[in-house]
């Protein structure tokens, strides 16, 4: 059985705009905690495409994960996820190609089949190419291409991307990639921090259906977790008040951009709100040490997942900071 002390851990950073701060400083944060998290022990720190969002910053994936691993040293850095509908193979293949080429050895590819946007932002994405979610099978298989091996009969390369083997990874929120990632015996990150009822269903298809391949000999499993961690689960109880407000805000199609904590939420959402927000973050940790630590224990004999990524979407930069410090002294016990 596994322990946590065995499970790596990382950070997904959703670049997040404070309803009195604008993208720069987002970035620049972003940058700090990547460079803090490096400090703590974490294994990666990976970025998300989202476009037309205002309170999330990290639309550029490449180009951010360029500015990332410019700052940190040792730390691995990648998309979680770059949305492969929204672009043609080869790109992606030259843009990770690039950053490999620049930062050898820390540079993840991790790929989603949804637009990571609304259909009307989509089609700007896109303008006369018919990409869509149902290609993404063939486009995983022809971006691996590019970035694996030169054959001698190879027309079309990406360069620099040919011959980088880039680590690919399948992310999903739903049961569709967990079957692919299995099928190409690929490394799996499944969408837990938004999508918490699918996890132990994709997890087992997943490893139903893994094949070893040239890559890995066994499945491995990546979950995502929210976290709020404070030194008291009174604290932190408040501090995850500024979540339940954007993912609110979320659902009710309203902006993004984060709001401070509260002292309560009452009169800020319905019952039926409340409850919707409840199943969205029900793998949520929130509270002190002690607290996370019980709740990871019962995460990890659960599922026995090899690593879990938390993405910690707080108002202050220092509370995302001492939550991810805290988190670092949990994990490694």
């Amino acid at each position: 059985m596994k322990q946590l002390s065995e499970v790596k851990f990382s950070t997904l950073d959703l670049v997040p705009v404070r309803e009195d701060g604008n993208a720069a400083r987002s970035l620049r944060n972003s940058l700090d905690l990547a460079q803090h998290v490096e400090k703590f022990g974490y294994t990666r720190f990976w970025v998300a495409e989202h476009h037309n969002m205002d309170g999330i910053a990290s639309s550029a994936t490449a180009v951010l994960l360029s500015y990332l691993a410019g700052g940190t040293s040792t730390i691995r850095v990648g998309s979680g996820g770059v949305m492969l509908p929204n672009h043609a193979p080869l790109i992606i293949a030259e843009q990770f190609g690039t950053l490999e080429s620049l930062f050898p050895g820390r540079i993840d590819l991790g790929l989603g089949r949804a637009p990571g946007s609304d259909q009307m932002t989509a089609r700007a994405l896109r303008r006369e190419r018919s990409g869509s979610a149902d290609d993404f099978p063939d486009d995983v298989a022809e971006l691996m291409r590019y970035l694996g091996p030169r054959t001698p009969d190879q027309r079309i390369i990406a360069m620099p991307g040919t011959g980088t083997n880039v680590p690919v990874w399948l992310l999903g929120s739903s049961l569709f990639s967990a079957q692919l990632a299995g099928e190409r015996g690929l490394p799996y990150a499944f969408a837990s921090h938004f999508a918490p009822r699918f996890m132990h269903e994709a997890i087992r298809i997943y490893r139903n259906h893994f094949k070893p391949s040239a890559v890995l000999d066994k499945p491995y499993v990546m979950l995502g977790v929210p976290l709020v961690a404070a030194d008291t689960d009174e604290q932190a109880d408040y501090l995850a008040t500024s979540v339940y407000q954007r993912i609110l805000a979320l659902m009710r199609g309203q902006s993004l951009v984060q709001r401070p904590p509260v002292e309560t939420m009452n009169g800020l959402w319905l019952p039926h709100e409340k409850e919707a927000v409840g199943d969205f973050l029900g793998l949520a940790m929130i509270g002190g040490p002690q607290k996370i630590r019980a709740r990871l224990e019962v995460l990890i004999e659960q599922t026995q997942a090899d690593e879990l990524i938390f993405t910690s979407d707080l108002y202050e930069h220092a509370d995302r900071l001492h939550s991810y410090e805290l988190l670092a002294q949990v994990m490694k016990g």
